[in-house]
This record gives structure tokens, C-alpha cells and sequence, in this order.
């Protein structure tokens, strides 16, 4: 009775979930904000100055950059595991991160310091990762056996340059450089919030509008081409639609794992695998999974800051092996 319950009202469950999420964020880290003076700072009638300080210029903006970033990563690892026919891929796995990160960082030990310059660098850094994966997978057919060993071998480069930029450049590069990789929220500029969540939008848009060719793709390429569907062409704009997404999360947050593997998992176990409703799905709860990794990463050793990298790979990096282990186990 419950399951059918939260089949059919998914949307209003996850916004629920959504609103909890951010509402314990808002209140976690280490000044103590009580319920009662969160409220009295969002309706405009803070108990104190500093009260004010802390919801609108410190929480709130990071809550918002959370929510973006784990929507766009959760809703990035589902259309990628559709096109892949893969349950293990997502953006890091397939080398996409790792690209723009890769970018990024390049950026830095360039001196190139603003925000904007470091969007595009990453964004050209995810497409050049993708281009580098889609060719060398071509010469095997292009199977999604062959694109993600492609993109374990493409990640794989991009890390050895990334180390070898981090190794060559100045001290306070490097150092900015590291406390972003390991995925921080911290450091993004909240003026490009509207801006990223435009682009995300258009993004996820149009992936959404998409939803029935990505349903073709888990039916296999061959009935998907039967059923008139162009599959080189519509997984090349699959890949650059969620490249661009995961290029916009890994510039504002840096790399940032498990949350495009694990949260369209559970979302294809407790709504199905159609696309249509697993997308926006996704974008809710990988919101929600990253504002509450946030929120631990604020307040376990406080205060002090976990990266919230570190934080996902510890919820997500279990959820992995267990899928490996139950593949494994049916053959």
C-alpha cells in the first residue's frame, strides 16, 4: 500500500524530501541557527544582523548551488546509463568529470582566475573527454562495452595531466586547485547561480523532451533503430546534452562522484525505468542527496569541513560494489 502510495504521488514525496533536505541544511553548520530564527531571517524580521548574514549570504546560496549541482549530476548519470545500456556508468566513470576537471585546472595554472573562464574551460574540457571517448569507441563499433573502457582509459589521461598541471604549477594554484577537486561548495561565485541554473534547465529540458528516445536505447540500438529512431545522432546529442550538465556541475563544485550513479539507481527501483518520470525524478532526489552530504560535510567535524566529494563517495562507493557484486552474481 505504501510502494503504490509513493508510485503514484512521487512528485509530491520527493518535493517533500526536497524541502526537509533543505530545510536541515539551512540549519546545519557550526554556528547554531535554532527553527525559530531561520524563520524569523526568511520572512524578513531576523532575531539579529548576524542571523541575516548567515541564511543569505553563507547557507541559502550554498543550498541552492547544492541542489543544482546534484540535479544535474543525478539527472547527467541517468541519461548516460540509457544510452550505455550500462548501470555503472555515470559522468565520472566515463571520463566526462574528469575532462572537465581537467580543463578547469588547466585554467587555473594558466592564471585565468574568473569563474566564467573557468565554466568554459571545463565545459571544453567535458567535450573534449567526450569527443576523445566517442572516437576511440567508434573503432570498436562504438558498444557501450567499448565506450566505457573508452572512458575508463580517457579518465585515466586526463587524471596523469591533471597531476602533472598540479605538479608544475605555483603553490596557491595547486592549492585552490586541490581543495576544489576533492569537491567543494564553497568556492563557487553565487552570482553565476541564475546563470548555471538557465543553462541546466535548457539542458534537462531538453533531455526530458528526449525521454522516449532514452526508453528506446534500454530496449537495445537495433529495436531502436526498427522503431525509426537515428541511434548514432541521437546518442551523440544524448552525450553533449549530458556532458554540458556535468561541465557546469564539476565548474561550480568540482568533482563531486557517485551521486549520477547511485540516485537514478534508486529512482529506476522505486518509480521504474521510464524516462519520462525518472529524470525529473533524479534531478529531485540528487538535489536532496547532495544538500544532505553538504549538511555532514558541515557539521561531522565541525569546525572543521569535510570536502563534499569525500562525503558522496563514502554514501555512494558501498552502493557501487553492491552493484557489482548482484551483476556478478546474475551472470
Amino acid at each position: 500500500m505504501i510502494l503504490t502510495l509513493g508510485r503514484r504521488f512521487w512528485f509530491p514525496l520527493l518535493l517533500a524530501v526536497l524541502l526537509l533536505a533543505m530545510l536541515g541544511s539551512l540549519l546545519a553548520g557550526p554556528f547554531a541557527l535554532s527553527l525559530g530564527d531561520l524563520y524569523a531571517a526568511l520572512i524578513g524580521q531576523p532575531h539579529s544582523p548576524i542571523h541575516e548574514a548567515v541564511v543569505f549570504k553563507i547557507r541559502l546560496p550554498r543550498v541552492l548551488l547544492a541542489a543544482l549541482v546534484g540535479a544535474a549530476l543525478a539527472v547527467s548519470g541517468g541519461a548516460f546509463q540509457a544510452v550505455l545500456r550500462n548501470p555503472l556508468a555515470d559522468p565520472y566513470i566515463l571520463g566526462v568529470s574528469g575532462g572537465a576537471a581537467l580543463g578547469a585546472v588547466a585554467a587555473l595554472a594558466l592564471g585565468i582566475i574568473p569563474m566564467q573562464a573557468m565554466a568554459f574551460a571545463s565545459f571544453a574540457g567535458a567535450l573534449g573527454a567526450l569527443t576523445l571517448v566517442y572516437w576511440v569507441a567508434r573503432g570498436a563499433h562504438g558498444t557501450p562495452h567499448a565506450l566505457i573502457l573508452a572512458g575508463v582509459m580517457v579518465g585515466s589521461l586526463a587524471s596523469a595531466l591533471l597531476l602533472f598541471l598540479l605538479w608544475t604549477a605555483p603553490a596557491d594554484p595547486t592549492r585552490t586547485a586541490v581543495f576544489w577537486l576533492a569537491g567543494n561548495l564553497a568556492m563557487a561565485d553565487p552570482a553565476w547561480l541564475p546563470w548555471s541554473a538557465v543553462a541546466s534547465a535548457l539542458a534537462f529540458g531538453w533531455l526530458w523532451s528526449r525521454a522516449r528516445s532514452l526508453d528506446l536505447f534500454t530496449q537495445g540500438e537495433e529495436v531502436a533503430a526498427d522503431l525509426g529512431l537515428d541511434v548514432g545522432r541521437a546518442r551523440m546529442s544524448v552525450f553533449m546534452a549530458a556532458g554540458a550538465l556535468t561541465a557546469a556541475a564539476v565548474a561550480m563544485a568540482g568533482l563531486v562522484g557517485f551521486v549520477g550513479l547511485t540516485v537514478p539507481h534508486v529512482v529506476r527501483l522505486l518509480w521504474g525505468p521510464s524516462h519520462r518520470r525518472l529524470l525529473p525524478a533524479s534531478a529531485l532526489l540528487g538535489a536532496a542527496f547532495l544538500m544532505i552530504a553538504d549538511a555532514l560535510s558541515r557539521t561531522l567535524l565541525a569546525p572543521a569541513e569535510i570536502p563534499v566529494g569525500v562525503v558522496t563517495a563514502l554514501l555512494g562507493a558501498p552502493f557501487f560494489l553492491y552493484l557489482l557484486r548482484r551483476r556478478e552474481e546474475r551472470g
